[in-house]
């Protein structure tokens, strides 16, 4: 085949109905369906080379050779979807810190399938690129669109891919992002996700709460309930957070300046200003809100933490070509 060079950009999502926990490790099967926003201000941007010249895959991160054998392994569901057997080269930067809760894995893997399933010759349709996405990172399938988006968990490899959520006009969400580390995780979320399946007491109770979650986040959509549908996100994190707390052994992805965020946004709601925290797999805080109440809150939050902390994002894109 003729070494063509697709690059691709795909942004980061927050789940606001959390993914955490899988019920078939090697297709990235999650316990339940979750539903997430994607940004505007996170993203990942890779090209994918297939070249018959090459001996072996190569991954470029930063300008930095890195490890492949997570990206080959990936590859090898596209070489095998494709048919072909040409090692790749590949390129990426981030443009969101890595492994600290801000869902690089996301925007990596949706940014990858799209480049090298193209490279490869493939024409997937959104459904088909969001199964991929998946198999290299279960968020990831996500972050093929923009926008709200649901996962549905699905029973199978052909069953369990995201599609977009229809957001209504006048539902201005923002999220402010709270960069409280950007140091590397001690647990990853695949290990911590799996040691909570395996150890929490709690776990077939926090399965049958999303699916409650996710039925009333979507009809708070539906209704045009900010109130709600930021109560439904904040309590869905904290419960997350909580199965970390009560798995064997327990570990906690909450760092002080985590709690001291959240207590600032606690503190801001008895102000009368309409904002929710929610936290995934690290320590950074990030804020829902309405765009009206965007200045307020990072004006509170720069005072706390410094200006150079606190990031705005918006709705994003869907992963494209560039």
């Amino acid at each position: 085949m003729n070494a063509t060079t697709y690059t691709a950009r795909a942004h980061t999502n927050i789940a606001l109905i959390k993914y955490w926990g899988k019920k078939d490790e090697d297709l990235i099967l999650p316990m339940n369906s979750s539903l997430s926003l994607t940004l505007d201000h996170f993203y990942t941007e890779t090209s994918v080379t297939f070249d018959e010249k090459l001996s072996d895959d190569l991954f470029f991160l930063d300008n930095q050779k890195q490890d492949v054998s997570n990206v080959s392994t990936f590859l090898d569901i596209v070489r095998k979807k494709a048919n072909i057997q040409s090692k790749a080269q590949v390129y990426s930067t981030n443009y969101v810190p890595s492994t600290a809760g801000l869902a690089s894995s996301a925007s990596a893997y949706a940014a990858l399938a799209l480049a090298a399933s193209k490279a490869a010759g493939l024409e997937l349709d959104k459904p088909s690129l969001s199964r991929l996405a998946r198999r290299g990172s279960g968020s990831a399938c996500r972050s093929i669109y923009g926008g709200l988006v649901e996962w549905q968990a699905g029973f199978d490899d052909e069953t369990s891919f995201a599609y977009p959520i229809k957001m209504p006009n006048n539902f201005e969400i923002c999220m402010i992002a709270l960069i409280i580390s950007t140091n590397h995780k001690k647990i990853s979320s695949r290990m911590g996700m799996k040691r909570v399946v395996e150890t929490s007491p709690y776990y077939s109770n926090w399965v049958e709460s999303s699916k409650k979650d996710l039925l009333a986040i979507k009809k708070a959509l539906a209704e045009n309930d900010f109130k709600t549908f930021g109560e439904i996100s904040e309590e869905n994190a904290m419960k997350m957070h909580a199965l970390n707390m009560s798995a064997h052994p327990h570990f906690s992805y909450l760092e002080p300046d985590s709690i001291k965020a959240m207590k600032i946004v606690e503190g801001l709601r008895l102000q009368g200003i309409s904002c929710y925290y929610t936290l995934d797999a690290g320590p950074n805080v990030k804020v829902i809100c309405l765009k009206k109440d965007v200045s307020s809150i990072v004006n509170i939050f720069s005072n706390s933490f410094g200006h150079e902390k606190v990031l705005v994002a918006s709705s994003g894109p869907a992963a494209h070509l560039i």
